[in-house]
């Protein structure tokens, strides 16, 4: 499934929020009071940690993270009631009909109605029972992120954990950001790899964006920066032999 075929790939990974008037502030970009702070990464990916809610990104698509549905009810704070909100109610209704368990690593996507979000599609990433909550699991979320945007062929990728806006406090918001970054960095390495090998589709993701609240943003941007430079390593130290030997 293509977005769009107009979409001309190129190279830029997000976590965040943008508005217009950019100015310079402690070595970030600061745009009328949201922070932006930009990293090269692998493949020629840039990862950007921005503060933004996540109905509020224009991207091709919108990701966020939902615990397993709750039969006394899901909670809902902040930036994911918002999201639902301006959805109509379309999160809470998915979940109490039983049609999106948030099973971890289970995955809907959804085509937001017109100017609800900014996003042009919405994808539901499960996260798994609650009480279960690691950073493995956030590992197989990332590697879900990069290869559902891989598949859908989305230019403009936005992320949002979310995890804080369903009152869950088990797990640092940046550790959880860092886990889900290193291990969409090593699958998108991995899709370009195979690339090269005409063993995937060609596509090149232009913008990732990960969504931090002003309160995470320093924590966000500390560890984003250090699960980058442990993917790089880890890029660095894989083996170059073909994949398959079929011709």
């Amino acid at each position: 499934m293509k977005f769009s075929a107009n979409l001309k790939p190129s190279r830029l990974l997000f976590f965040g929020l943008a508005l217009t008037g950019p100015l310079l502030w402690a070595g970030q970009t600061l745009h009328a009071g949201v922070l932006e702070k930009t990293f090269d990464a692998p493949d020629g990916l840039k990862v950007s940690v921005k503060t933004i809610a996540p109905y509020a990104q224009p991207a091709d698509l919108q990701i966020v993270c939902l615990f397993k549905h709750k039969a006394e009810g899901d909670t809902y704070i902040e930036a994911m009631k918002d999201l639902d909100d301006k959805l109509g109610g379309l999160l809470s209704s998915l979940r109490n009909r039983g049609e999106f368990i948030g099973e971890l690593g289970e995955t809907i996507l959804l085509e937001p109605p017109a100017g609800t979000i900014a996003a042009r599609h919405l994808l539901l990433i499960g996260l798994g029972d609650e009480k279960n909550l690691s950073l493995d699991a956030l590992k197989v979320v990332g590697r879900v992120a990069a290869s559902e945007a891989i598949r859908l062929q989305a230019r403009n990728v936005s992320f949002a954990p979310t995890i804080r806006d369903q009152g869950n406090t088990t797990i640092g918001v940046g550790d959880g950001d860092g886990a889900v970054v290193e291990n969409l960095l090593l699958r998108y390495d991995t899709n370009q790899r195979l690339q090269k090998e005409r063993l995937a589709a060609p596509l090149i993701t232009d913008l990732w964006t990960i969504d931090a609240g002003t309160k995470y943003y320093e924590d966000a941007v500390q560890k984003v920066g250090e699960s980058i430079e442990k993917a790089s390593r880890t890029i660095e130290k894989r083996g170059t032999e073909p994949y398959s030997t079929a011709k």
